[in-house]
């Protein structure tokens, strides 16, 4: 074979590689929806809503392990016992760190482990046992934050990733859905749960909820369990946690008051029943019924009186208790609020010097 000849077999096997080459890159950005570099990037990167490694990479380093310490006076030094662990959310890189209350209300002193090996004895900022909500404060520099969208509500169906510290076996991230929203009565009626099947175990508790973009969106807190005698190990795969509107405006009540300043005006309600609205002739049921007074507390001085009825709370229409009694928390003690009621089948309206609430024991 002359040069010639091999000039020409060799550029024709180049062609015909070339060739197929581009067949290839074709049939591949075909199949993958026109992404010539998804074919090649499979060992290194997913892009098929599969992997939530992106998610976790954003929030996991901000999400802590906390050991609270209680420690027998009584005995030598050194007989601290682990009294309780949990997990916390490192919020601000002023070193504010968000955990639920029933971590660390018994500590008599409080670890907090980064994931990154650091370890830092921490204060407590303040606590609300209302909200099981606690703030702890933390002195470091360089500390990772978790993102976070208050903007952003969560709906049901939505996949969350739950991130903690469950047994103290190491951080670890459980995946499921929302389940439902707005799940109240779980507690004193001041927030609405989130639920989740994520699964949420002990030591997971004041950790990370978060959305499949890292976003923070609740703070864990509790998991229902059943009669382990029903022969399910006590697993019902029913988890709630606190979303992350509230607990990040419990936070700032706590950084800045140590406590969380409540509302009241001494009585107590029911929302209306068919039964209530038949036996005190209402002609819907919206409004809540009032069922005792306090003595000599804000509602007895305004003259409200058992059997009436609030449709109204500072011209705001009160469909149901829940709401009313948010919105009396909410009310800065001192101020005056416009009670609508309806007393005998008359409308009239009642003011009240907002008093403030008792803290729970």
């Amino acid at each position: 074979m002359n040069f010639k000849s091999s000039f020409l077999y060799i550029a024709k096997a180049v062609v015909f590689g070339l060739v197929m080459a581009a067949i290839f890159l074709t049939v591949t950005a075909y199949l993958n929806g026109g992404n010539f570099s998804s074919g090649f990037n499979n060992s290194t990167h997913r892009n098929d809503g599969l992997s939530f490694s992106t998610a976790v990479r954003r929030a996991a380093p901000a999400v802590v392990n906390i050991y609270s310490i209680s420690i027998d006076k009584s005995r030598p030094i050194n007989s601290g016992s682990l009294q309780e662990l949990g997990s916390g959310v490192i919020m601000s890189k002023d070193g504010y760190i968000i955990t639920n209350y029933h971590v660390v209300q018994q500590a008599d002193e409080i670890i907090v482990a980064l994931q990154d090996g650091r370890r830092f004895t921490s204060e407590v900022v303040g606590s609300d046992s209302e909200t099981d909500l606690a703030v702890l404060k933390i002195e470091g520099d360089n500390l990772p934050l978790i993102p976070i969208n208050l903007n952003h509500p969560a709906l049901v169906g939505d996949v969350v990733l739950a991130i903690g510290n469950p047994y103290n076996i190491g951080q670890t991230i459980t995946q499921g859905i929302i389940s439902a929203t707005g799940r109240s009565g779980l507690s004193s009626g001041y927030l609405d749960f989130l639920q989740t099947d994520a699964a949420i175990n002990a030591g997971n508790s004041g950790g990370a909820l978060v959305d499949t973009n890292g976003d923070l969106i609740g703070i864990n807190t509790a998991a229902f369990t059943v009669n382990k005698q029903d022969g399910n190990n006590g697993i019902s795969g029913i988890s709630f946690a606190i979303p992350i509107k509230l607990a990040h405006s419990i936070m700032g009540k706590l950084i800045k008051n140590g406590r969380v300043i409540r509302g009241a005006i001494g009585f107590t309600g029911e929302a209306i029943t068919p039964v209530i609205a038949q036996i005190l002739n209402l002609p819907d049921l919206k409004g809540v019924a009032v069922t005792a007074i306090e003595p000599n507390g804000p509602a007895a001085k305004a003259q409200l009186k058992p059997r009436d009825v609030i449709i109204k709370y500072n011209n705001e229409i009160i469909p149901g208790t829940n709401l009313l009694m948010d919105r009396v928390a909410e009310t800065k003690p001192g101020k005056q609020a416009t009670l609508t009621i309806l007393r005998n089948g008359k409308q009239q309206q009642l003011h009240v010097i907002v008093g403030e609430k008792k803290a729970a024991k």
